[in-house]
């Protein structure tokens, strides 16, 4: 059994900064990739940015250069650090987990992908 909760999110004025944070419970022994994921108004989820437990990160071109991902795997967190913010930044953005490895009564399971509930993000003046 495992939850993903999302926080940080909120108004910002465009140029401005804002970090996301993410954090997995549950019995967890690893996460193989953790990410981000966001989706505008009226449009599809879209990747943001992934990083797997060994450091390997992976950006949207849109986001390059402003946007860091970085993780703690000792306390099974993502972060999203934003920089520069746009007005097509504002989104629901969404905390992902992935190749999730668990404990449950003694035994080990591998589960599926996980899913935050997302938080809103607007950039705006």
């Amino acid at each position: 059994q495992v939850q993903l909760v999302e926080s940080g999110g909120g108004l910002v004025q465009p140029g401005g900064s804002l970090r996301l944070s993410c954090a997995a419970s549950g019995s967890i022994r690893s996460i193989n990739s953790m990410g981000w994921y966001r989706q505008p108004p009226g449009k599809q989820r879209e990747l943001v940015a992934t990083i797997t437990s060994g450091g390997m990160t992976n950006y949207a071109d849109s986001v390059k250069g402003r946007f860091t991902i970085s993780r703690d795997n000792a306390k099974n967190a993502v972060y999203l650090q934003m920089n520069s913010l746009k007005s097509e930044d504002t989104a629901v953005y969404v905390c992902h987990a992935g190749g999730v490895t668990y404990y449950s009564r003694g035994r080990s399971y591998s589960g599926s992908d996980y899913w935050g509930q997302g938080t809103q993000v607007t950039v705006s003046s």
